[in-house]
């Protein structure tokens, strides 16, 4: 039960957009750190910052006013000119920024958090009365005995490990102090949006060389998925006034039916059936994307999250890194935003940590001291192009090859067959990480192998570019939406199966004479690219019924191959739904033709390693075989 009785739908308003508020506050304070003179930059980060107080104290969130009025303090302090901004004091506040946040975490689930950990207050109090930096850093740093989890990060009292020592503390202490609130059933007002304890708005406190945060940085936490969305109000009148055109259509097509029923079935009466369904397919297909441009929403909110997160990370290793964000307006399913989070926090950790080099050897090599790091979102065609960029060192292929044979992860003759290319994709691979020891931001060969997985889930593709010396890109491409998914419908053994365009690079005609056998498999040669060639029929475990006479040339992951079937149905656009109570390999979903009939949807991925699992191989005889 919540403890903001009759005040639930306040607390979530002012959470939604105090949040947002507050990551607005984190970007416009990094910014800050690099021109210190912007006023006009401080006042917006005090508007901020007073307006999340403001809500907080129409609440009655007394820990949350006290913790914002201490900051408020610092940053009037630095308006007036009586303290100057530095990389410590900005630690200072930001680390009140993310107990704040930890605060909105508990707010979430109707629980009134408990006072911000002595240690932040402290710091705050010392940093406002002028009181020596190293001093403060020792303050905050100081091990509570409330705390004993922080310990281990005591032991060398800087800057860098100041999160380590207070946020864990915080996430615990918090609730601390209020039992009876604690103590609460963890089932508030609106539940299924929030994590069922406290402390999971971070990771767990023993462990955080998992997210690895130099500082209150909750943004980058992989965390519960919010049910509510923001919609335009001019897209919602749009879906209305379609909703009404659809609905005279409707009854036009009723009187329509009603005259040929009576045997009304003259030339005007045929041509107004024709012309009244052509409108009715018309405003489906307008309605059909209104609806789904609710579910749209700009990226730039998940976007806002990573500059802090570069930043904090970048003095933990006592790197220059900026980061710079474009496209943020790019519009992008909501669902498939929030599914970004994890691997879009990977890729910008990998690139400040493994991308960028150290200060003394990008000074070394005649590079600028700052790194840059850029995150850019465009829309290309029905998909998004994400890609992260840096300057940095580079890949070197033949050392990610040698790595891989180090670590057991490939064999001696399957690297040599490896080009640059496939080389880059090495680093997806379970387990592999250019990392000889294990450091509390890196090094367990987990990652990029997340990352892979979780962009195929939203029918995505990444891709690498890397020149060594130079630096990295890294593309994502993603569909718009994970609603409707364009498919190319195939048939195989007289049976239509949908197969996901966006793993389809092109369509060929096979000739008999082209397939070469290689290794006992048989191949085609595609503008010097040796590809596997795979039916469709054989990866279902089905005897082919004639000779496939087409090719799908398609990419899987960091594989590409060609994939025989008998014939093409065309491309769609298709509503994928689950199957009940069954879950076949290598089968997503189905969805029904125009025809109305069923046509199964493949998962390609399950379906080929489904089949490298069985072993399963097409010999040359059965592919050519009548």
């Amino acid at each position: 039960m919540s403890e903001f009785g009759g005040m639930e739908e306040l607390l979530q308003d002012f959470l939604m957009e105090s949040t947002d508020l507050l990551s607005d506050v984190d970007n416009k304070l990094v910014e800050l750190e690099k021109r210190p003179e912007d006023k006009a930059l401080l006042n917006d980060i005090f508007r901020g910052f007073h307006t999340i107080k403001g809500g907080a104290g129409f609440l009655n969130v007394i820990p949350m006013v006290n913790l914002c009025h201490r900051t408020e303090n610092l940053f009037d302090k630095l308006r007036n000119g009586e303290l100057h901004i530095s990389s410590e004091v900005m630690d200072v506040i930001l680390d009140a920024t993310g107990i704040v946040r930890d605060m909105f975490g508990t707010l979430g689930q109707g629980l009134m958090p408990g006072d911000a950990d002595p240690r932040i207050l402290s710091a705050l109090d010392a940093a406002l009365a002028g009181q020596p930096l190293a001093e403060v850093a020792a303050q905050a740093a100081a091990p509570a005995p409330a705390a004993p989890q922080a310990a281990p990060a005591a032991g060398s009292p800087d800057w860098n490990q100041l999160y380590q020592a207070v946020a864990p503390a915080a996430a615990t202490a918090a609730p601390a102090p209020a039992a009876p609130q604690a103590a609460a059933p963890a089932t508030p007002a609106r539940v299924e949006a929030v994590p069922p304890a406290p402390a999971a708005a971070k990771p767990p406190a023993p462990k955080p060389a998992q997210q690895s945060k130099p500082s209150g940085n909750a943004p980058a936490a992989s965390g519960p998925q919010e049910n509510t969305i923001r919609i335009d109000t001019v897209r919602l009148d749009m879906v209305l006034n379609l909703s009404g055109e659809i609905g005279l259509t409707k009854n036009r097509l009723t009187t329509l039916r009603t005259e040929i029923l009576q045997g009304n079935r003259d030339t005007n009466t045929l041509r107004s059936l024709d012309e009244a369904i052509s409108q009715l397919d018309l405003l489906v297909g307008d309605l059909q994307n209104a609806v789904m441009k609710t579910r749209m929403q700009p990226i730039g909110r998940l976007f806002q999250k990573y500059p802090r997160l570069a930043r904090d990370l970048a003095r933990q290793l006592g790197k220059e890194v900026e980061l710079v964000l474009s496209g943020e307006e790019t519009e992008l399913d909501k669902t498939m935003i929030e599914d970004l989070n994890d691997p879009l926090v990977h890729l910008v950790r990998n690139a400040v940590d493994h991308g960028i080099e150290s200060l003394e050897d990008r000074i070394a090599s005649g590079k600028k001291p700052q790194a840059l790091v850029q995150l850019t979102a465009e829309q290309v065609g029905d998909h998004i192009l994400i890609e992260i960029t840096d300057d940095g060192k580079g890949m070197n292929p033949d050392a990610l090859r040698r790595k891989a044979i180090e670590k057991g992860l490939i064999d001696q003759e399957t690297a040599n067959s490896l080009d640059e290319k496939q080389c880059l994709q090495l680093i997806f691979l379970p387990g592999f990480s250019t990392k000889d020891q294990i450091s509390s931001v890196s090094g367990r060969g987990v990652g990029m192998d997340v990352v892979r997985t979780n962009i195929q889930k939203l029918n995505g593709r990444i891709d690498i570019n890397s020149v060594a010396g130079e630096g990295t890109r890294i593309s994502i491409s993603l569909p718009l939406t994970l609603a409707i998914l364009p498919v190319l419908v195939v048939r195989a053994c007289n049976q239509p199966f949908a197969v996901p365009l966006a793993m389809v690079r092109e369509i060929i005609t096979i000739d008999s004479s082209a397939i070469q056998e290689v290794s006992g498999k048989p191949t085609i040669v595609v503008r010097d690219e040796i590809l596997p060639l795979k039916t469709l029929a054989g990866l279902l475990g089905w005897a082919p019924t004639q000779k496939p006479y087409f090719g799908v040339l398609m990419q899987s992951a960091e594989k590409s191959f060609i994939l025989a079937i008998d014939s093409f149905v065309g491309r769609d656009d298709v509503v994928i739904k689950p199957l009940q109570n069954i879950r076949p390999k290598g089968v997503a979903g189905a969805t029904l033709s125009g025809d109305g009939s069923v046509v199964l949807v493949l998962d390609m991925e399950d379906l080929l390693a489904s089949s490298e699992s069985n072993n399963t191989t097409v010999r040359t005889t059965d592919v050519i075989a009548t």
